[in-house]
């Protein structure tokens, strides 16, 4: 038996913008998104010679082939054509489930890195990326990792230039969004605002922290905050003391600032904790 180890890595949505609804039923994406370090810890075990099993130390989460870990696995598998003899997938999550951070998504990806590793790299990281394609939508982005244009339903990526160096505050208030819901919210509603994605990029080709965060924009926030003020409340925490950008990460309910150095996050993150236990200081990978 062989135990593998690999990090999972949060993500979060610089810009979001949601476009025309395909056939499929899905919708075209265009976002540019960024991976932080909040991490989930993934370990696999090949060659257990048992039936295969996921086991979590959040109760919440499924431990059955529902999981998008579990689906990678299989469909990794299923792509190199081999069998490895029994399976066990163990994940300690730190990224909180339900919040726009990826962290299903990250599971499935770092299953997917890993057994790549293990068996040589038969596959490139694009199509290592492919394969996470048939998993989710964010699987593919988790898989690449680092700051980039996604487009389609996920699975066409452009890596950008990396962040500039920043800290990041990310704080998940205890509701949920549903997804579906927002999609339809979106369809049956003019989108007033979009992001600029030529000119996020243009901010990172510069280095430009300061115009990163001022392009900072994501079309479901304001679908949202509307229904949940409270969005309000902390985002009005981050501004008063030392954010230069903040909003919603995907369809939420988690929303992340930018600031400059730690010192800063601290204070953020002190003002957040009373009424917010899930806050968290990162840094971009």
């Amino acid at each position: 038996m062989t135990t593998l180890y690999e990090g999972a890595f949060a993500k979060i949505n610089l810009t979001l913008d949601v476009l025309e609804k395909r056939s499929d039923g899905y919708h075209d994406l265009s976002s540019v998104m960024q991976t932080i370090s909040m991490r989930d810890d993934v370990e696999i075990d090949i060659g257990t010679k048992k039936p295969w099993c996921i086991k979590c130390d959040k109760p919440e989460i499924p431990t059955d082939s529902s999981n998008l870990a579990w689906k990678a696995a299989k469909a990794f598998f299923d792509v190199i054509k081999k069998d490895p003899d029994g399976l066990e997938i163990r994940i300690t999550k730190r990224i909180p489930s339900q919040a726009g951070l990826g962290g299903g998504s990250s599971d499935a990806a770092a299953v997917l890195r890993a057994l790549n590793k293990h068996y040589g790299s038969p596959l490139s990281i694009l199509a290592l990326a492919e394969v996470g394609a048939t998993v989710g939508s964010d699987v593919p982005f988790c898989t690449v990792c680092g700051t980039a244009m996604v487009e389609g339903r996920g699975e066409r990526i452009r890596k950008l230039p990396d962040m500039p160096d920043c800290v990041f505050v990310v704080c998940k208030p205890d509701f949920s969004a549903s997804t579906p819901e927002l999609y339809a919210k979106l369809d049956a509603t003019e989108i007033a605002k979009r992001p600029n994605n030529k000119e996020m990029e243009s901010a990172l080709l510069a280095g430009d922290l300061g115009k990163v965060a001022a392009n900072l924009y994501n079309v479901f926030d304001p679908v949202v905050t509307a229904e949940h003020l409270e969005l309000n409340y902390i985002k009005s925490i981050f501004n008063s003391y030392g954010s230069i950008g903040q909003q919603m990460t995907g369809s939420g309910p988690a929303v992340f600032c930018i600031v400059s150095d730690f010192e800063t996050a601290a204070v953020v993150c002190n003002m957040l904790k009373e009424n917010y236990p899930q806050v968290f200081i990162a840094k971009p990978v």
